[in-house]
Protein backbone atom coordinates (compact mmCIF):
# COMPACT_ATOMS: atom_id res chain seq x y z
CA UNK A 1 0.00 0.00 0.00
CA UNK A 2 0.99 3.63 -0.14
CA UNK A 3 1.28 6.76 -2.21
CA UNK A 4 3.42 5.16 -4.90
CA UNK A 5 0.81 2.61 -5.96
CA UNK A 6 -2.24 4.67 -4.90
CA UNK A 7 -3.75 2.02 -2.68
CA UNK A 8 -5.48 2.48 0.66
CA UNK A 9 -3.96 0.90 3.77
CA UNK A 10 -5.47 -2.31 5.07
CA UNK A 11 -6.29 -2.74 8.74
CA UNK A 12 -2.94 -4.51 9.13
CA UNK A 13 -1.16 -1.61 7.41
CA UNK A 14 -2.90 0.94 9.62
CA UNK A 15 -1.89 -1.04 12.69
CA UNK A 16 1.72 -0.30 11.71
CA UNK A 17 1.16 3.46 11.43
CA UNK A 18 2.03 4.20 15.09
CA UNK A 19 5.52 2.87 14.38
CA UNK A 20 5.84 3.81 10.72
CA UNK A 21 5.02 7.48 11.26
CA UNK A 22 6.40 7.78 14.77
CA UNK A 23 8.44 10.85 15.73
CA UNK A 24 8.95 10.05 19.41
CA UNK A 25 12.41 11.15 20.47
CA UNK A 26 13.19 12.69 17.08
CA UNK A 27 13.65 16.11 18.68
CA UNK A 28 14.45 14.85 22.17
CA UNK A 29 12.53 13.13 24.93
CA UNK A 30 11.36 16.45 26.39
CA UNK A 31 10.19 17.94 23.09
CA UNK A 32 6.91 19.88 23.15
CA UNK A 33 6.79 21.19 19.58
CA UNK A 34 6.45 18.01 17.54
CA UNK A 35 6.39 18.73 13.82
CA UNK A 36 6.49 22.47 14.54
CA UNK A 37 10.24 21.79 14.72
CA UNK A 38 10.15 21.72 10.92
CA UNK A 39 9.50 25.48 10.99
CA UNK A 40 13.01 26.90 10.94
CA UNK A 41 14.12 30.52 10.73
CA UNK A 42 14.59 30.10 6.99
CA UNK A 43 11.07 28.69 6.64
CA UNK A 44 9.65 31.76 8.40
CA UNK A 45 11.71 34.18 6.31
CA UNK A 46 10.67 32.48 3.08
CA UNK A 47 7.04 32.57 4.18
CA UNK A 48 7.28 36.30 4.83
CA UNK A 49 8.54 36.79 1.27
CA UNK A 50 5.22 35.39 0.00
CA UNK A 51 3.37 38.49 1.24
CA UNK A 52 2.85 40.41 -1.99
CA UNK A 53 -0.60 42.03 -1.85
CA UNK A 54 -0.52 42.79 1.86
CA UNK A 55 -3.95 41.17 2.18
CA UNK A 56 -5.00 39.17 5.24
CA UNK A 57 -7.77 36.54 5.18
CA UNK A 58 -9.20 34.87 8.27
CA UNK A 59 -9.64 31.10 8.17
CA UNK A 60 -11.73 30.90 11.35
CA UNK A 61 -15.39 30.42 12.14
CA UNK A 62 -17.28 32.64 14.60
CA UNK A 63 -17.49 31.18 18.10
CA UNK A 64 -20.94 29.59 18.33
CA UNK A 65 -23.11 30.45 21.31
CA UNK A 66 -26.29 28.77 20.06
CA UNK A 67 -26.88 25.03 20.59
CA UNK A 68 -27.43 22.74 17.64
CA UNK A 69 -26.83 19.18 16.43
CA UNK A 70 -23.13 19.91 15.89
CA UNK A 71 -22.86 22.09 18.98
CA UNK A 72 -24.31 20.35 22.04
CA UNK A 73 -22.07 22.40 24.34
CA UNK A 74 -22.33 25.98 23.01
CA UNK A 75 -19.99 28.71 24.18
CA UNK A 76 -21.24 31.06 26.89
CA UNK A 77 -20.75 34.73 26.09
CA UNK A 78 -22.01 37.11 28.75
CA UNK A 79 -21.61 40.88 28.78
CA UNK A 80 -21.61 43.27 31.72
CA UNK A 81 -24.60 45.45 32.50
CA UNK A 82 -24.38 49.21 31.75
CA UNK A 83 -23.66 50.05 35.40
CA UNK A 84 -20.45 47.97 35.17
CA UNK A 85 -18.81 51.13 33.71
CA UNK A 86 -16.48 49.17 31.45
CA UNK A 87 -15.96 46.09 29.35
CA UNK A 88 -17.48 43.06 30.99
CA UNK A 89 -17.31 40.22 28.49
CA UNK A 90 -17.19 36.70 29.91
CA UNK A 91 -16.51 33.76 27.58
CA UNK A 92 -16.48 30.06 28.40
CA UNK A 93 -16.37 27.31 25.79
CA UNK A 94 -15.83 23.65 25.04
CA UNK A 95 -12.72 23.62 22.86
CA UNK A 96 -12.96 20.36 20.93
CA UNK A 97 -16.11 20.67 18.88
CA UNK A 98 -17.33 20.41 15.30
CA UNK A 99 -18.12 24.11 15.00
CA UNK A 100 -15.46 26.33 16.58
CA UNK A 101 -12.04 26.76 14.99
CA UNK A 102 -9.42 25.44 17.41
CA UNK A 103 -5.99 23.86 17.55
CA UNK A 104 -5.45 20.46 19.15
CA UNK A 105 -2.55 20.12 21.55
CA UNK A 106 -0.42 16.99 21.32
CA UNK A 107 -1.99 15.62 24.51
CA UNK A 108 -5.54 15.99 23.20
CA UNK A 109 -5.86 12.31 22.35
CA UNK A 110 -3.98 9.08 22.86
CA UNK A 111 -3.08 6.69 20.07
CA UNK A 112 -4.36 3.13 19.62
CA UNK A 113 -1.74 2.00 22.16
CA UNK A 114 -3.13 4.36 24.82
CA UNK A 115 -0.11 6.67 24.79
CA UNK A 116 0.11 10.34 23.87
CA UNK A 117 2.98 12.34 22.35
CA UNK A 118 6.47 11.06 23.15
CA UNK A 119 5.03 8.04 24.96
CA UNK A 120 3.33 10.00 27.75
CA UNK A 121 0.28 8.59 29.51
CA UNK A 122 -2.99 10.40 30.02
CA UNK A 123 -5.06 10.23 33.20
CA UNK A 124 -8.38 8.45 33.57
CA UNK A 125 -10.07 11.75 32.71
CA UNK A 126 -8.18 11.89 29.39
CA UNK A 127 -6.06 14.85 30.51
CA UNK A 128 -2.26 14.90 30.77
CA UNK A 129 -0.84 13.46 33.97
CA UNK A 130 2.19 15.74 33.75
CA UNK A 131 2.66 19.14 32.19
CA UNK A 132 3.37 17.91 28.65
CA UNK A 133 1.78 18.12 25.23
CA UNK A 134 -0.25 21.22 26.07
CA UNK A 135 -0.80 24.37 24.04
CA UNK A 136 1.02 26.77 26.36
CA UNK A 137 4.28 25.42 24.94
CA UNK A 138 3.26 27.05 21.63
CA UNK A 139 3.11 30.56 23.09
CA UNK A 140 5.40 31.92 20.36
CA UNK A 141 2.84 31.01 17.71
CA UNK A 142 3.04 29.28 14.36
CA UNK A 143 4.38 31.34 11.45
CA UNK A 144 5.12 29.44 8.26
CA UNK A 145 4.21 28.89 4.62
CA UNK A 146 0.67 27.72 4.11
CA UNK A 147 -0.47 25.81 1.03
CA UNK A 148 -4.16 25.48 0.23
CA UNK A 149 -5.06 22.11 -1.25
CA UNK A 150 -8.42 22.99 -2.80
CA UNK A 151 -9.73 19.49 -3.43
CA UNK A 152 -13.24 20.38 -4.72
CA UNK A 153 -11.73 22.83 -7.22
CA UNK A 154 -9.30 20.15 -8.39
CA UNK A 155 -12.16 17.65 -8.77
CA UNK A 156 -14.46 20.13 -10.46
CA UNK A 157 -17.08 19.72 -7.73
CA UNK A 158 -18.54 21.89 -4.99
CA UNK A 159 -17.44 19.67 -2.12
CA UNK A 160 -15.95 16.34 -1.11
CA UNK A 161 -18.86 13.93 -0.93
CA UNK A 162 -19.37 11.10 1.49
CA UNK A 163 -17.76 7.98 0.05
CA UNK A 164 -15.08 9.99 -1.80
CA UNK A 165 -12.43 10.83 0.83
CA UNK A 166 -9.29 12.85 0.22
CA UNK A 167 -6.34 10.48 -0.23
CA UNK A 168 -2.66 11.24 0.17
CA UNK A 169 -1.84 10.75 -3.50
CA UNK A 170 -4.60 13.18 -4.43
CA UNK A 171 -2.91 15.86 -2.33
CA UNK A 172 0.20 15.41 -4.47
CA UNK A 173 -1.98 15.61 -7.60
CA UNK A 174 -3.51 18.86 -6.32
CA UNK A 175 -0.07 20.29 -5.59
CA UNK A 176 1.09 19.40 -9.11
CA UNK A 177 -2.02 20.95 -10.67
CA UNK A 178 -1.57 24.13 -8.64
CA UNK A 179 2.13 24.35 -9.43
CA UNK A 180 3.19 24.00 -5.80
CA UNK A 181 6.09 21.92 -4.52
CA UNK A 182 5.50 20.72 -0.92
CA UNK A 183 8.20 21.94 1.43
CA UNK A 184 9.35 21.01 4.93
CA UNK A 185 7.52 23.14 7.50
CA UNK A 186 4.41 23.77 5.37
CA UNK A 187 1.04 24.27 6.95
CA UNK A 188 -1.02 21.86 4.84
CA UNK A 189 -4.50 23.34 4.43
CA UNK A 190 -7.04 20.87 3.05
CA UNK A 191 -10.32 22.28 1.79
CA UNK A 192 -13.10 19.72 1.41
CA UNK A 193 -15.94 22.24 1.07
CA UNK A 194 -17.66 22.04 4.47
CA UNK A 195 -20.12 24.89 3.91
CA UNK A 196 -21.16 23.92 0.36
CA UNK A 197 -21.64 20.33 1.55
CA UNK A 198 -24.13 21.27 4.25
CA UNK A 199 -25.83 23.85 2.05
CA UNK A 200 -26.46 21.10 -0.51
CA UNK A 201 -28.00 18.79 2.10
CA UNK A 202 -30.41 21.43 3.31
CA UNK A 203 -29.85 20.48 6.94
CA UNK A 204 -27.56 21.69 9.73
CA UNK A 205 -24.24 19.95 10.47
CA UNK A 206 -24.23 17.18 13.05
CA UNK A 207 -21.75 16.12 15.72
CA UNK A 208 -20.23 13.54 13.43
CA UNK A 209 -17.81 12.81 10.61
CA UNK A 210 -19.60 12.64 7.27
CA UNK A 211 -16.80 13.28 4.76
CA UNK A 212 -13.19 14.37 4.75
CA UNK A 213 -9.62 13.14 4.83
CA UNK A 214 -8.47 9.53 4.55
CA UNK A 215 -5.64 8.10 6.68
CA UNK A 216 -3.61 7.64 3.50
CA UNK A 217 -2.95 11.40 3.78
CA UNK A 218 -0.73 10.69 6.79
CA UNK A 219 1.99 9.28 4.54
CA UNK A 220 1.97 12.47 2.46
CA UNK A 221 2.06 14.66 5.59
CA UNK A 222 4.90 12.65 7.11
CA UNK A 223 7.01 12.37 3.97
CA UNK A 224 6.70 16.08 3.09
CA UNK A 225 7.40 17.10 6.72
CA UNK A 226 4.24 19.13 7.20
CA UNK A 227 4.29 21.23 10.37
CA UNK A 228 0.54 21.56 10.95
CA UNK A 229 -2.68 20.38 9.31
CA UNK A 230 -5.53 22.84 8.84
CA UNK A 231 -8.86 21.44 7.57
CA UNK A 232 -12.57 22.23 7.33
CA UNK A 233 -13.88 18.66 7.33
CA UNK A 234 -11.86 16.42 9.60
CA UNK A 235 -11.29 12.65 9.47
CA UNK A 236 -13.46 10.85 6.94
CA UNK A 237 -15.91 8.44 8.63
CA UNK A 238 -15.07 4.80 9.27
CA UNK A 239 -17.01 3.53 6.25
CA UNK A 240 -14.97 5.86 4.00
CA UNK A 241 -11.73 4.81 5.67
CA UNK A 242 -12.49 1.11 5.17
CA UNK A 243 -11.05 0.62 8.64
CA UNK A 244 -12.44 -0.01 12.12
CA UNK A 245 -12.50 2.90 14.54
CA UNK A 246 -9.06 2.93 16.24
CA UNK A 247 -10.71 3.68 19.59
CA UNK A 248 -13.47 1.11 19.25
CA UNK A 249 -16.74 2.16 20.85
CA UNK A 250 -14.94 4.24 23.48
CA UNK A 251 -15.03 7.25 21.13
CA UNK A 252 -17.85 6.81 18.59
CA UNK A 253 -16.59 9.61 16.32
CA UNK A 254 -14.13 8.51 13.63
CA UNK A 255 -10.68 9.83 14.57
CA UNK A 256 -8.44 7.72 12.35
CA UNK A 257 -6.19 10.64 11.35
CA UNK A 258 -6.24 12.24 14.81
CA UNK A 259 -5.14 8.96 16.42
CA UNK A 260 -1.84 8.94 14.51
CA UNK A 261 -1.17 12.62 13.75
CA UNK A 262 -1.29 13.97 17.29
CA UNK A 263 0.15 11.25 19.56
CA UNK A 264 2.63 9.61 17.19
CA UNK A 265 3.62 12.16 14.55
CA UNK A 266 3.35 15.15 16.89
CA UNK A 267 1.41 16.98 14.16
CA UNK A 268 -0.87 19.78 15.47
CA UNK A 269 -4.35 19.96 13.94
CA UNK A 270 -6.43 23.08 13.36
CA UNK A 271 -10.00 21.78 13.23
CA UNK A 272 -13.11 23.39 11.76
CA UNK A 273 -11.38 26.03 9.67
CA UNK A 274 -13.41 28.21 7.31
CA UNK A 275 -11.63 27.88 3.99
CA UNK A 276 -14.16 29.42 1.63
CA UNK A 277 -12.74 32.96 1.63
CA UNK A 278 -9.13 31.87 1.20
CA UNK A 279 -10.20 29.56 -1.64
CA UNK A 280 -11.77 32.51 -3.45
CA UNK A 281 -8.72 34.69 -2.84
CA UNK A 282 -6.30 32.04 -4.10
CA UNK A 283 -8.38 31.43 -7.23
CA UNK A 284 -8.49 35.16 -7.95
CA UNK A 285 -4.72 35.53 -7.56
CA UNK A 286 -3.85 32.21 -9.19
CA UNK A 287 -1.51 31.19 -6.37
CA UNK A 288 -1.96 28.76 -3.52
CA UNK A 289 0.95 29.46 -1.18
CA UNK A 290 1.03 32.28 1.37
CA UNK A 291 2.17 33.15 4.85
CA UNK A 292 0.15 31.63 7.71
CA UNK A 293 -0.01 32.86 11.29
CA UNK A 294 -1.68 30.84 14.06
CA UNK A 295 -1.45 32.09 17.66
CA UNK A 296 -2.85 29.74 20.34
CA UNK A 297 -3.88 31.31 23.63
CA UNK A 298 -1.47 30.70 26.50
CA UNK A 299 -3.62 28.39 28.63
CA UNK A 300 -1.40 26.37 30.99
CA UNK A 301 -2.24 22.68 30.84
CA UNK A 302 -4.84 23.02 28.07
CA UNK A 303 -5.19 20.35 25.37
CA UNK A 304 -6.43 22.91 22.86
CA UNK A 305 -7.10 26.56 22.19
CA UNK A 306 -9.48 28.61 20.05
CA UNK A 307 -7.53 30.22 17.19
CA UNK A 308 -8.03 32.58 14.29
CA UNK A 309 -5.64 31.31 11.59
CA UNK A 310 -4.63 34.09 9.22
CA UNK A 311 -3.54 33.74 5.62
CA UNK A 312 -1.45 36.71 4.53
CA UNK A 313 -1.15 37.11 0.78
Amino acid sequence: MGLANRTSPSAADYAQYPERFNNWGRWGEADELGTLNHITGDVRRNAAALVQEGRAVSMARPIQTQPGPANPWPAHHLVGMPHARGAGDYLAMFLHSFVDTHIDGLSHIAGPNGLAWNGKRLGENGMPIEHSGTVDFWRDGIVTRGVLYDVPRFRGTDFVASGEPVHGWELQDVADAQGVVPQSGDAVIIRSGHDPYWAATGRPPGFESVAGVHVSALEFLHDTEASVLVWDFQDAPSHDQGLPNPHGSEIPIALHVHAIALPHMGLPLVDNANLEDIAVACAELGRWAFQVVVAPLIIPGATGSPVNPLAIL
